[in-house]
């Protein structure tokens, strides 16, 4: 009986693990390196289930495995240096949103795009490769042109969001974002916004669905049409293309996002990336365990580099270091600074993941980026947010209406705003007690994001797409998606009835004052 139990067990797994292995085309021509994180997690996982990859991207796979073709994008494009219209990363904490759009996200987006084409190998690729593919899965961030492989291959497509959930994705789902509660993801709102937020936020969301469509896209129209000319036969819009995507699987989840209304094929898996944590290197073990007052770990990111910080911004920060008790774990990208304080380690390189899992660190300090954001939640380590641009400021201002962080803006970071800062996280347990609450949500899941990952591209393997997901919203003209046509009809009902009201009320005025002129 329970040789049969067992069995039974045994087929259960291997059935739900996964169907048949399918062949896969994954482009991920970002060269970002913290998107490659999320990424990476879930070739290996396509993997383990006995799929075949081949992958065209900028930075290697985690292992080696013989299921997985690299077509590589070398050299990796220099967008800091190359696309980024500014002299310091710093400068972006007040950019405008139409410079953030047009001279940062769009210039980044089509250069680096234009770039992954014109290698020699992706060009070879593209032009001569006869394979069949059963799935394109491809980064949703602004690589739309890449799309067209869909039409070469007559495959279907799962976008992966590794930036989280952007405004413009709602409507390629077939859905209406409510910009009355749906904060742009630009914008440092939250979820409760008053009259005149509520006014931006929606003139903001418009004005970049206007900019994508009539700026942004016809660019990306382009570039697919230059270099997918070799196909026969008139080639599919862009626009059409990414209106077929099956599912995307973005980077977020409750209670880091806002909630939303959402359409079934738009699917939350944020932190995937995230695994059990590795023994840390001897001397950092050393330096925490020895951390017996507790410990501050402090990172900006991979893109932010804390050694361009500003030198009055430095000399602050170092002076509050040199007067704490705790010990500082700092991402720093200058090994060889000076004057550093005996209670503060530096490295240019630091597994963040592991160190905020080691019981004596109390603080996070972070640019409020989405995956170091999920990561110090999921590790359940109260935050410092010190946001430079994007999504960072909506991040940091979720985590304070949150009650588990502290935010700083960077123009103002000084010796007091930082030490005030601190010791709030630092002496008050209600920071801890809310981030324990938090990090208790987000770790509640029916099964893990990469399953659950997984499963869902498995699923459009299995169902050829899985049309029964898709919105028929999607094939309406945007007048009467939105039910502008109703509205309008609606309106001309009205004033036809109010005309015939008021013609019917002078005929009768006019035949009662007709009357008594006869008398």
């Amino acid at each position: 009986m329970q040789i049969k139990f067992l069995c039974f067990l045994l087929v259960s797994a291997l059935s739900w693990h996964n169907s048949e292995p399918a062949r896969i085309l994954g482009v991920f021509a970002f060269p970002g390196r913290s998107h490659w994180m999320m990424i990476d997690a879930i070739l290996n996982e396509l993997l383990d289930r006995g799929h075949e990859v081949t992958c065209i991207a900028n930075y290697p796979l985690s292992r080696r495995h013989e299921n997985y073709t690299e077509i590589r994008i070398a050299p990796i494009y220099d967008f800091w240096k190359e696309s980024v219209k500014v002299d310091s990363i710093y400068e972006l904490t007040d950019i405008s949103i139409h410079r953030m759009l047009v001279d940062f996200l769009y210039s980044l987006g089509l250069e680096t795009t234009e770039h992954a084409f014109k290698r020699e190998n992706v060009r070879h690729f593209l032009r001569n490769d006869k394979s069949r593919f059963d799935l394109i899965l491809a980064e949703q961030f602004y690589q739309e042109s890449f799309l067209m492989l869909a039409h070469k291959y007559r495959a279907p497509v799962v976008t992966v969001g590794t930036f989280g959930f952007a405004q413009y994705m709602g409507p390629l789902m077939g859905m209406m974002n409510m910009w009355s509660h749906v904060p742009h993801e630009f914008l440092p709102f939250t979820d409760r916004m008053s009259f005149w937020q509520r006014l931006y936020n929606s003139a903001t969301s418009a004005y970049e669905l206007l900019l994508r469509s009539f700026y942004y896209m016809p660019r990306q129209e382009a570039m697919a049409l230059e270099h997918f000319d070799h196909l026969k036969g008139p080639l599919p819009k862009v626009a059409d293309l990414e209106r077929q995507v099956s599912v995307m699987l973005l980077n977020s989840y409750a209670p880091l996002t806002s909630t939303r209304a959402k359409v079934p094929g738009l699917i939350q898996v944020g932190g995937l990336h995230i695994k059990e944590p590795k023994p840390l290197p001897t001397d950092l073990q050393k330096f925490l365990d020895e951390a017996h007052e507790g410990a501050v770990y402090f990172s900006l990111g991979t893109n932010l580099r804390s050694a361009d910080m500003p030198k009055d911004k430095l000399s602050a920060i170092l002076a509050v270091f040199r007067s704490m008790k705790q010990r500082i774990v700092w991402k720093y990208e200058d090994e060889s600074i000076q004057n550093l304080p005996s209670n503060v380690m530096i490295k240019s390189w630091l597994p963040q993941s592991d160190i905020l899992a080691h019981p004596n660190v109390k603080v996070f300090i972070t640019h409020g980026g989405l995956l170091g954001t999920q990561e110090g939640v999921h590790r359940a380590v109260p935050m410092l947010g010190i946001p430079i641009y994007c999504d960072q400021h909506l991040n940091m201002n979720k985590a304070v209406l949150g009650g588990y962080a502290v935010k700083l803006y960077f123009p103002n970071v000084t010796e007091s705003s930082f030490r005030w800062a601190l010791n709030e996280l630092l002496h008050k347990p209600e920071y801890k007690t809310n981030m324990d609450r938090v990090s208790a949500v987000f770790r509640d899941r029916p099964m893990s994001s990469l399953e659950e990952s997984a499963y869902w591209i498995e699923y459009v393997i299995r169902h050829k797409g899985a049309p029964q997901l898709r919105s028929a919203g999607l094939d309406l003209p945007w007048v009467s998606f939105a039910l502008l046509d109703v509205v309008g009809v609606v309106l001309a009902a009205l004033l036809v009835l109010v005309w015939v009201i008021r013609k019917m009320v002078f005929v009768m005025c006019g035949k009662s004052a007709l009357k008594k002129k006869v008398e």
